[in-house]
């Protein structure tokens, strides 16, 4: 199994061993587009790895912070009174990079960036930009790519055009 990332078409792929695409769905990366410096606020280009499974069985719309449940489900009317939060919902795949010097270790490290596919609000914009470095997707798509794929999952994120 292989996880694709396309910044430039915005889509998300999941394709089998035998190069069949299980799954294909619009997603949102980084707004301040492709980078690896910590802080960046871009999305890491690259191979990767999923590090970890967060959020199995909880309810969609399970509010995350520091990729802990708070107890919280989200509701449009939190977006207003918590207007700047980052509002990571659901499940989380947390992703490692594999390119020592790229995207792993030092300044460039995805897993210490703390760089997730993860789930967001129903009314956030698929298909373009909008995230903090992230990928976002839709949260029953997320469950569906959660549950189908093991932890060591590759995934390969992937900046230009093919």
């Amino acid at each position: 199994m292989l996880i694709e990332v396309n910044v430039p078409t915005q889509k998300l792929r999941l394709i089998d061993d035998r190069g069949r695409v299980l799954m294909e769905t619009r997603i949102s990366t980084g707004r301040k587009g492709v980078g690896e410096v910590n802080g960046s606020e871009q999305t890491p280009r690259g191979w990767h790895q999923i590090r970890a499974k967060i959020g199995a069985g909880k309810p969609e719309n399970t509010v995350f912070v520091a990729r802990r449940p708070t107890g919280e489900v989200f509701q449009p009317v939190m977006r207003q009174q918590y207007p700047d939060r980052d509002w990571i919902l659901t499940r989380i795949l947390w992703l490692s990079g594999l390119e020592p010097g790229k995207n792993r270790l030092g300044e460039v490290d995805t897993m210490r960036r703390y760089i997730y596919i993860h789930g967001c609000p129903d009314e956030d914009p698929m298909g373009i930009p909008s995230s903090h470095g992230c990928v976002k997707m839709r949260n029953r798509e997320l469950i569906e790519l959660f549950d189908r794929i093991p932890v060591g999952t590759r995934v390969h994120i992937i900046a230009e055009e093919p």
